[in-house]
Order: C-alpha cells, then sequence, then structure tokens
C-alpha cells in the first residue's frame, strides 16, 4: 500500500491546487480552473513560495495530488505574543473524501504549526459548509469565534 506524502507545494502542482478548489459548490462560483492557469494564481502562488511565514501543502498519493490546504504562520500581540497557524483553502479530491485523508492533512497541518511554536491554530469556514464544520469539531476545533469579511 501506497502512503500518502504531505510536502510544499511546487509550480507543477498549481493545476491541481486550482481544480481543487474549484471542485465544489463554492468553489465552481469563484474559481477559475483554466488551463493554463489564470496569472492570477500564478502570481499568488509566486507570493505564497516566497514567504516563509506561508506554507502552501498538497498530500498526494502516487504522485497524484489528493489534497490541498495553505498555513500562515502568524506573528501576534494577544496572548503574550503568541504565533497562530492559520489553516485556510482545505480541498480533498472528491474520490478521498471521507477516507481519512482529511485527517491526517490536518494531523500534519498542526505538527507544522507546532514546529513553528504557533500557541494556537485557527480555520474559518463557510457557514455553507456543515459537513466541514462537523469535520472541524471531530478533529477538536471549538466554534468559538464569529467571523466576518468584508469583499473588496
Amino acid at each position: 500500500m501506497t502512503s500518502i506524502v504531505f510536502r510544499q507545494a511546487q509550480p507543477a502542482d498549481l493545476p491541481a491546487i486550482v481544480a481543487l478548489l474549484a471542485n465544489d459548490v463554492l468553489g465552481q462560483q469563484r474559481e477559475d480552473p483554466s488551463s493554463p492557469p489564470n496569472p492570477r494564481y500564478v502570481d499568488a502562488f509566486d507570493a505564497i513560495l516566497a514567504d516563509p511565514n506561508q506554507l502552501l501543502a498538497v498530500a498526494t498519493l502516487n504522485d497524484a495530488v489528493i489534497g490541498t490546504l495553505q498555513l500562515s504562520f502568524i506573528p501576534g500581540m494577544a496572548r503574550l505574543g503568541a504565533w497562530r497557524g492559520q489553516i485556510e483553502a482545505v480541498r480533498i479530491a472528491e474520490t478521498h473524501r471521507s477516507s481519512g485523508v482529511g485527517q491526517q492533512m490536518f494531523e500534519w497541518a498542526i505538527d507544522q504549526c507546532r514546529a513553528r511554536g504557533c500557541d494556537l491554530v485557527q480555520l474559518t469556514t463557510d457557514k455553507a459548509r456543515p459537513d466541514a464544520h462537523r469535520f472541524y469539531e471531530r478533529l477538536g476545533f471549538v466554534g468559538s469565534h464569529l467571523g466576518y469579511k468584508l469583499m473588496l
């Protein structure tokens, strides 16, 4: 049996990452899975890769990208200068949902946050994703705050 590998995304992974982001009800409305990738994705990927406090990660199985998430390591003044790990843009390929890949990916991501000295891990999730909410709660996340966004 081949094991899942978690690693930093490479430029060749970009089309697969965008395809994962676009492959759900919300992503179909806001992502552009065209080929070649929209230049905005390329610019964002380059900025993430250049920033030591960002980690765009992929989960691979037999060298195929089957999951992705972005980790942001955020310094802060609150909580005695605590660092936070922010997890965003989480997606698992449809064929691998409910297989344990998501849990493994989160365990890996949380370990990355610990290794960076983060005191807490946080995430936001769209209110329209009740399955994701149940998943995060099973992992021990608590819906302790209410988040707001302002589209610009």
